[in-house]
């Protein structure tokens, strides 16, 4: 067993993890709860397995990594425009952020790399496929697994049908370039893109949903299509008690705890 085999156990334990996203500064500045990060971090349960930031705002937010018993600091190694809505942006071009070893140095312990496909632009699909090969190498040369990100450009504008087939196909891509998990947007047949790819699928919250219950039924969807776990970001931050939302939604994914009756355990709105 070497050190990546040993982080993705950590990771994942004997089925779903649950990482909570803080990273949306990168890319969206100060959002809505999400201003002032060190004091956003100190609410965060430390009983979710990992937490995806920015590899520049962990020194800032380290409280929530030490002591025992702590979650995963997960870091995004790549910058795409992709996410850039605010912006309007639309190329999807993808750059490196930080290098491997740099973001060793400020305690990563799981990388991310993102990649974006039919961008319309044949050199850019293929330039953004050589930063997402070259940054997963590198941290497979040091023991670090990587949780490979598949973001279609375009998705809000996608029907249902597009958005899966550009799931299912850029999923199989990314596993097949060697992530040792994949994060990606829910779809009406996410069995089918779970079920094609030999490692762990986690399934995106992506916008805010209306409801907390709402949020706990898409985890619980999530899960019993084959998701190896969620990433939550929004839907796990901007609720009244984040560390109480956050104990419910590791019951869902974990334990399959039911939503309705996590809603009424745990007093959430």
């Amino acid at each position: 067993m070497d050190g990546r085999e040993v982080r993705l156990r950590r990771l994942f334990g004997e089925g779903q993890a649950v990482i909570i996203a803080v990273d949306h500064g990168m890319f969206d500045g100060p959002i809505p709860a999400m201003e002032n990060l060190p004091a956003v971090v100190e609410k965060i349960n430390p009983d979710v397995d990992g937490v995806l930031l920015a590899p520049g705002m962990l020194r800032h937010c380290a409280s929530i990594f030490a002591g025992r018993h702590r979650p995963m600091a997960v870091l995004r190694l790549n910058w795409n425009t992709v996410y850039c809505f605010g912006w309007n942006y639309r190329a999807a071009r993808s750059v490196d952020c930080w290098s491997v070893e740099d973001a060793l140095s400020e305690g990563m312990d799981v990388a991310l790399v993102s990649l974006t496909l039919q961008t319309g632009d044949e050199e850019r699909d293929a330039a953004n496929i050589e930063v997402f090969s070259r940054l997963t190498c590198e941290c497979h040369g040091l023991g670090i697994p990587v949780i490979g990100e598949y973001f279609p450009s375009g998705h809000l504008e996608m029907t249902p049908e597009e958005l899966h087939e550009n799931v299912r196909v850029g999923s199989r891509i990314v596993a097949e370039l060697g992530a040792d998990a994949i994060k990606t947007f829910n779809t009406h047949d996410f069995s089918a893109v779970t079920g094609t790819v030999p490692v762990p699928v986690l399934g995106l919250g992506a916008e805010k949903l209306p409801t907390q219950l709402e949020a706990l039924q898409l985890a619980a969807s999530e899960v019993a299509a084959g998701a190896g776990g969620v990433v939550f970001g929004r839907n796990a931050i901007q609720v009244p008690d984040p560390h109480a939302f956050q104990a419910a939604l590791c019951e869902v994914v974990r334990a399959g705890a039911d939503p309705t009756a996590m809603v009424k355990k745990y007093g959430l709105a």
